[in-house]
């Protein structure tokens, strides 16, 4: 466990679900555990008992990845853990792979509807048509425009043509939308959504502080995580957004939560000490804003010379792919911020350098 970890409280120690079982955090609540197929390799999952038009059952929040791997772990889930009791409602935080994969086949399966926000269902829906969403020539010429000449990654980000629709094959027709300040009744709760941007279009959160629970929870779907820094990107298809300043303004909206709230993350494990951490990763991007600002005062740089600076471990192909965007990410808030300028070299290669 590194220092920042230790800054924060563990409830439930270092136990997890068993493969395809669940765990009760909150009366009504449990945790349930997916594999993923990445470096991040798993995927908090959360079930709320529930009832809706006079129905028992079950809201989902989140889904993982569509692999027969994860099918086959929910199998396990549908005759262990639900009690008998249908699936009423599937909620998705937002609309990357991990989170919306398997909504098509959880909601064909129990009838049940999605829920999710506006901006990150349509940007689902986009990105399930468009052969090239989330890679493609486009995206590697994005990429090569901002430094990127490794030939290994170039050809990774070539060969994603169905990148997104691979593990998402299809999104539901039809959805009820997540507003911010809306408040959801779940099994007999009032469970208020809050908005995030940054990491994905219109990320939902989930926030309630009724008295049966015990403890206020806040389920944080990818805004908040304990271990790692959430990945906020630049992409191809918005290529001058500046995603950390609205991922950091979204933060302020946790703020005014109670420190005591049990924060229930798509990734680590459930801890106390919300405050905290979003104080560390607040502290985190100030930190990398600083040392982006000093390279780029020393010499041009573009996004791909910043990798080695952010980054101090060895990269994947994979996990590179992700760090250009969050190199980017950086240099936009701070050119946005008229803190740096940027320029086209004759090489084709954007750089950025101090105003």
């Amino acid at each position: 466990m590194n220092p920042l970890e230790q800054a924060l409280s563990y409830p439930l120690g270092t136990q997890l679900p068993e493969e395809g079982r669940s765990l009760e955090v909150a009366p009504g609540v449990r945790w349930l555990r997916m594999a993923l197929p990445f470096a991040l390799d798993h995927i908090n999952l959360w079930l709320l008992r529930d009832t809706l038009d006079g129905r028992e059952g079950w809201t989902v929040v989140d889904c993982c990845v569509d692999r027969p791997e994860a099918r086959a772990q929910w199998e396990a889930v549908i005759a262990q853990e639900l009690q008998g009791l249908p699936v009423l409602r599937v909620l998705a935080t937002h609309m990357h792979p991990d989170h919306l994969g398997l909504a098509h086949w959880l909601c064909a399966r129990f009838e049940a509807p999605l829920w999710i926000s506006l901006g990150d269902y349509q940007t689902a829906r986009l990105a399930v048509a468009q052969q090239d969403s989330f890679g493609g020539a486009a995206t590697a010429g994005f990429f090569a425009l901002h430094g990127v000449q490794d030939r290994a990654v170039l050809d990774e980000v070539l060969a994603r043509s169905s990148y997104y629709a691979r593990m998402v094959p299809a999104v539901p027709p039809q959805y009820t939308r997540l507003l911010d300040a809306q408040v959801l009744h779940i099994g007999g709760r009032r469970w208020r959504c809050i908005s995030g941007h940054g990491h994905s279009p219109e990320h939902m959160a989930l926030f309630c502080d009724e008295p049966g629970l015990g403890t206020p929870v806040l389920i944080s779907g990818d805004m908040v995580l304990p271990r790692i820094s959430t990945n906020i990107s630049v992409y191809q298809m918005e290529p001058e957004g500046n995603p950390l300043q609205l991922f950091l303004d979204s933060l302020a909206k946790f703020d005014p939560l109670p420190a005591h709230t049990l924060v229930l993350p798509s990734h680590g494990r459930p801890f106390q000490g919300l405050h905290e951490r979003t104080g560390q990763l607040r502290q985190h991007h100030a930190e990398r804003l600083q040392e982006v600002v000093q390279a780029c005062r020393a010499q041009p740089c573009s996004a791909a010379d910043i990798l080695p600076l952010m980054f101090k471990r060895v990269l994947d192909v994979h996990q590179t792919t992700f760090a250009v965007g969050e190199a980017l990410a950086h240099l936009h808030l701070l050119w946005h911020e008229g803190r740096l300028k940027r320029q086209r070299g004759t090489d084709g290669v954007m750089r950025f350098t101090a105003a």
